[in-house]
């Protein structure tokens, strides 16, 4: 089969500038549309599966399982897991179980005034820590600054979450690393939780965690700052050769406290999965706003080929067969539309990749991977090859001698 050379498809791109950018544009707002989706839903479900540590088991109460943050135990079940639960273990002669607050406060800027700061007002999620925090997680590492006092009103923020606050990470560690004895008097970066005014003494980052987009102070500030006299729950680092059902079998026997323990990887994959219809409601919504864009270049497709019924009936008469025809009116169109979803492709790392998106867990960052750029990609050659199939219908089941009198 005589195939007609590529050039005349390329050139046949040139003949209309306003609808080649029509054609472009409509594959670029699929791929850029079921990009973002398919990122959404890629960088919630990793960083809720990245957040869990292999050798930590959760003690929460029972009847709290799916969420820590309704949670409320004794404080004093981290001393009572580490003298009587056989596989807890130890650092420097301490045991490694750490009691911890996970609450959702509101956040605004200190330097705000009231009215200011009720407009801007965000909520946050804010973590109650001891210092054994920083062992049990080790995907946690402060960047700048240094950890919290206790008393002082002072807190350490993730990267994710100072974004999310309005704050820049890069500006905040600046600030934290010129503070230098000789410069006491360089006012630090601060922010009010719950109307309180906490000084930022350091940036902490997780990356790919919803740890990330935390925010961490000593846990006797925010006892008192909720409050409250009970913890969320407990934080049990494992001995090696210990498993979660030496923890398990402890709280099967302390009926009296009501606790239920649960492998930290098990627990935040039970959060992936019940975040699983949002992450399908999202997809659906950018399939859904995609194939709209994807039906307005389909007419602007439609229309360039419709036009050309004379031309291409032309190419039969020189010997050109139809499948022939097919094949360069699918390349013109893959042409348009692989350029569109290419150029999606760039826009979608650029500008789309690592945005800050809050939820009641915290903050994740939207994942542009090589699957969800195969899957623009992949938009875009499905649009080039639909929007070929039904001009080319149109124009080849037209008779030669009626397509060749045609205007």
């Amino acid at each position: 089969m005589k195939l007609i050379p590529l050039h005349y498809a390329t050139r046949n791109l040139g003949r209309s500038p306003p609808r080649l950018a029509l054609s472009v544009g409509g594959a670029l707002l699929v791929a850029l549309l079921l990009m973002a989706g398919a990122g959404f839903a890629q960088g919630m479900d990793q960083a809720l599966q990245a957040s869990g540590h292999e050798r930590n088991v959760l003690l929460l109460g029972a009847g709290s399982e799916e969420s820590l943050e309704r949670s409320e135990i004794p404080r004093s079940v981290a001393e009572s897991v580490g003298a009587s639960a056989a596989g807890v273990g130890s650092w420097d002669g301490r045991l490694l179980a750490s009691p911890e607050i996970h609450v959702a406060l509101p956040l605004g800027e200190a330097t705000a005034n009231d009215a200011d700061a009720e407009a801007e007002s965000r909520t946050g999620i804010i973590r109650g820590i001891t210092p054994m925090a920083f062992l049990l997680h080790p995907q946690v590492r402060l960047s700048a600054g240094r950890a919290p006092d206790s008393g002082s009103n002072e807190v350490i923020i993730g990267a994710s979450a100072a974004r999310a606050a309005g704050l820049d990470p890069t500006a905040v560690s600046g600030a934290l690393e010129e503070r230098e004895p000789s410069r006491r008097d360089a006012r630090p970066p601060a922010i009010t939780v719950d109307g309180r005014s906490m000084r930022i003494v350091g940036l902490f980052q997780a990356p790919g965690t919803v740890l990330d987009g935390e925010i961490w102070m000593p846990i006797d500030d925010l006892l008192v700052l909720t409050k409250r006299e009970t913890v969320s729950g407990v934080i049990v680092g494992l001995a090696p050769g210990a498993s979660p059902s030496d923890i398990d079998l402890f709280a099967q026997r302390r009926i009296d406290l009501e606790l239920s323990a649960i492998h930290e990887p098990a627990y935040y994959a039970a959060q992936s999965a019940f975040y699983r219809p949002v992450r399908i409601l999202v997809l659906v919504s950018a399939a859904l706003v995609a194939a709209g864009a994807l039906i307005g270049g389909l007419n602007t497709l439609y229309a360039a080929f419709a036009t050309r019924i004379r031309e291409l009936a032309m190419l039969q008469v020189l010997g050109f067969s139809r499948a022939a025809v097919v094949i360069s009116m699918m390349q013109e169109s893959l042409i348009a539309s692989l350029s569109g979803a290419l150029v999606a492709v760039v826009i979608a790392m650029l500008f789309v990749d690592g945005i800050a998106v809050r939820f009641s867990m915290g903050v994740f960052g939207i994942r542009i991977d090589d699957r969800v750029i195969a899957l623009g990609i992949l938009s875009g050659i499905v649009v080039g090859i639909v929007g070929a199939i039904a001009p080319a219908v149109r124009c080849l089941s037209t008779p030669l001698p009626s397509a060749l009198k045609s205007d």
